[in-house]
């Protein structure tokens, strides 16, 4: 397992030889992401941004995974020109697509197609963090899920929407949740583990105590180091299991 001090290297080592933002067309708006390439990629992963939209978090996060041996592209989910300042600004961009599924299956699955033509690595993993973990989901219940290797969640929605259900036939999926979360709650935890349970599906999900909603932000009042050390020791893995490594 990963050490503390060796995730802290990785954040400051973290630098790949080609990183660049990416511009791309979605519907007639333009959206903009992230790719950060390996050296010799072992896998891809595409990365879900938070509700504040694709942000330099993103942009570490894929410099990591690139460092690791893994291609990364973080796709932006609201477009360059919806804006995320304030709260109520990230409200109206979120619920905008939890009210329309349509649109969000669009997204990532224009994502997903944008990270592809960057990267000639094989299987793609898909990962997201808070409102980025709900869309990861999504992408595991969608007709998409048979693309991917595994889908994984830090932090996200856990809630399945009315009309949607899982099955056998999802990705492996790698949940890992805050104990001391009042957004996303244990209730919810033991909802998602028991509609898992009865479909059949590959799942792990990691519980860490005393960890709050958010715990791997960087920098942030909620970011707890050993929980984020676990959780990305548990995410090298299951890249490792379902990417190679």
């Amino acid at each position: 397992m990963k050490t503390t001090t060796t995730l802290a290297a990785l954040m400051l080592s973290a630098a790949p030889a080609l990183a660049a933002d990416v511009e791309y067309q979605v519907e007639g708006e333009t959206f903009r992401g992230y790719f950060a390439a390996a050296e010799e990629p072992k896998g891809l992963v595409l990365i879900v941004h938070d509700w504040d939209g694709m942000t330099d978090y993103e942009r570490q996060r894929a410099d990591m995974l690139a460092e690791m041996g893994y291609d990364a592209f973080a796709l932006d989910m609201f477009g360059v020109e919806t804006p995320t300042d304030t709260m109520d600004h990230r409200r109206a961009a979120t619920g905008a697509l939890y009210q329309d599924r349509d649109r969000m299956r669009t997204l990532l699955s224009e994502g997903l197609s944008q990270a592809r033509g960057q990267s000639e690595a094989g299987a793609t993993v898909v990962m997201g963090y808070c409102f980025g973990g709900a869309v990861a989901l999504e992408m595991a219940r969608s007709d998409m899920s048979g693309e991917v290797a595994g889908v994984a969640s830090f932090h996200g929605g856990l809630s399945t929407p009315e009309g949607q259900g899982w099955t056998a036939e999802a990705p492996p999926l790698l949940i890992a949740h805050g104990a001391a979360d009042t957004s996303i709650t244990m209730a919810d935890v033991a909802t998602l583990t028991e509609e898992l349970e009865g479909a059949g599906a590959t799942y792990t999900i990691e519980v860490y105590s005393g960890a709050p909603h958010a715990f791997t932000v960087f920098g942030s009042d909620r970011y707890q180091e050993r929980a984020d050390t676990q959780s990305w020791s548990a995410f090298e893995t299951f890249l490792a299991e379902h990417l190679g490594g």
